[in-house]
């Protein structure tokens, strides 16, 4: 009897250490791995936490029109019934014009210069969290606080360079945006709602994300960190702690996270920071055609037996396409080096190259696959006539273009009246009066307009009022609109 349960206490002893004891092991091995993964989400917190910086920004907004109260017996209303004799009461003073705005966003030191004549900091921040400011202030999370300038902002990729006196903080290192990957563990720190130096991670949801209308250069990283109002200009960031982003927008419904958010990666962002420090301003290059995607409809219309690509709609005249012999209709399937595929990617491309430079391009025309070599322009440099079929209205923050028989068809409206809105700025007038990308204009102060041009006298004659009544068409609806910037 002894012997049987001697026996039975040692299967059971074999079954223990068979099962339980290995699914013992794998649940204490996955908690092991969880506390890894931890650790280096806190160890990327603490190399990196004491080069970010909680930006707040002042600025004066002038001509805030206020109505002074008037006396309702100065009417002539009233003067008809108690006569002229009936003395005014006197006016409330009107309020003053001006008003202070503090405004906040987040930034990270980048580059430090240290020496016996210099002692300087360069920090990496967004535009649109310094635009119009007239004091910087900056923090670190030790405490101390900095006063900074403006090197050099370039609204269109929404990038700006500050300097400090002080190099005492380190500087991030710049990773690679272009070697990340979807589904990599990213990293974004920064100053939401003013909560100084905040930590949240996530993973990278998509890359190459263009045609937003967020800025006019898009290449953005998506991702699900965590991104609010305040994040912006802040560090996007791997496992290792070296910036692969620079946080700049969310998708949201509220105004908060939503699970959405956008970084402008830091391979586009090395250059530019560079251009501004070494000269104030960014240089792009320029080609002068009007570009979209390749369609199947567009594809089979043109008989085309390729599925990528980027199809030239127009060309402005005496650009460098023009004298490079581009035609419209011709696709673009190759430029230098790099297959194109995405339109926001090759403007992109071409922006990056600098002005001067002889560009391969490999095109399709009519079933021939051709290589062209086009002389790259400078973007600020071009004639008058090769802007003619865009333009920019700045006041009402829109791009508009003349509409051709591409466009017409992409848009779905018809050729020759109004023009389409292609570029919408954040924030701007005419985002929030409901314009959008793809909005036809069809009228400007009750005239009818059809090309850009016209779209670009029409406003400049409404500078002077201040204010501008437009007549678009979303869809098949169409409205009025008032934009007023007085």
């Amino acid at each position: 009897m002894i012997y049987k349960k001697s026996f039975y206490a040692l299967i059971l002893s074999i079954i223990f250490s068979a099962f339980i004891l290995p699914a013992y092991s794998e649940d204490n091995s996955g908690i092991t791995s969880l506390r890894q993964t931890s650790k280096a989400f806190a160890e990327v917190a603490k190399k990196v936490s004491p080069s970010v910086v909680f930006i707040q920004v002042e600025s004066v907004k002038k001509n805030i029109q206020t109505t002074p109260f008037q006396s309702p017996f100065s009417d002539d209303f009233f003067k008809r019934f108690f006569g002229e004799s009936l003395p005014d009461f006197p006016q409330q003073p009107q309020m003053p014009a001006d008003k202070n705005v503090v405004a906040q966003g987040s930034g990270f030191v980048f580059s430090s210069k240290k020496s016996l004549l210099t002692d300087r900091s360069y920090i990496l921040t967004n535009n649109h969290v310094v635009e119009g400011a007239d004091k910087i202030h900056i923090t670190f999370k030790d405490g101390t606080e900095f006063n900074a300038k403006v090197v050099g902002t370039d609204p269109k990729s929404d990038i700006a360079v500050l300097e400090i006196k002080d190099s005492s903080h380190p500087a991030l290192s710049l990773g690679s945006s272009s070697r990340l990957e979807v589904g990599e563990w990213v990293i974004a720190v920064g100053n939401p709602f003013g909560l100084s130096h905040t930590l949240t991670v996530g993973v990278v949801s998509a890359k190459g994300r263009t045609g937003l209308g967020i800025n006019d250069y898009e290449d953005f990283i998506q991702t699900d960190a965590a991104i609010n109002p305040g994040n912006s200009g802040g560090p996007l960031l791997n496992l290792d702690g070296d910036v692969v982003g620079i946080n700049t927008a969310i998708f949201s419904r509220s105004g908060g996270y939503m699970g959405v958010g956008f970084a402008i990666p830091v391979d586009l962002v090395s250059n530019i920071a560079k251009q501004l420090i070494d000269k104030g301003e960014v240089t792009r290059g320029y080609l002068g055609i009007v570009i979209q995607s390749l369609t199947p409809e567009l594809s089979k219309s043109f008989d085309l037996d390729v599925s990528k690509g980027i199809l030239i709609s127009q060309i402005a005249e005496e650009s460098p396409a023009a004298k490079a012999g581009l035609k419209v209709g011709d696709l673009i399937v190759r430029f230098q080096d790099k297959d194109v595929a995405e339109v926001g990617d090759f403007r992109n491309q071409v922006a990056q190259t600098s002005p001067g430079t002889t560009a391969s391009l490999a095109i399709i025309r009519n079933g021939k696959r051709i290589l062209v070599n086009v002389k790259i322009g400078h973007l600020d440099k071009t004639p008058a006539t090769a802007k003619a079929f865009t333009q920019t209205a700045d006041e009402l923050g829109v791009v508009v273009q003349t509409i051709t028989p591409e466009l017409a068809k992409q848009f779905n409206v018809k050729t020759g009246e109004g023009v389409v809105v292609s570029e919408v700025k954040r924030g701007s007038l005419a985002a929030m009066a409901g314009i959008r990308s793809g909005v036809v204009i069809l009228q400007v102060n009750r005239k009818a307009i059809n090309s850009a041009a016209q779209f670009k006298q029409a406003i400049d004659k409404s500078r002077s009022d201040k204010q501008v009544l437009l007549l678009i068409r979303d869809q098949n609806m169409s409205r009025y609109v008032v934009l007023s910037w007085r």
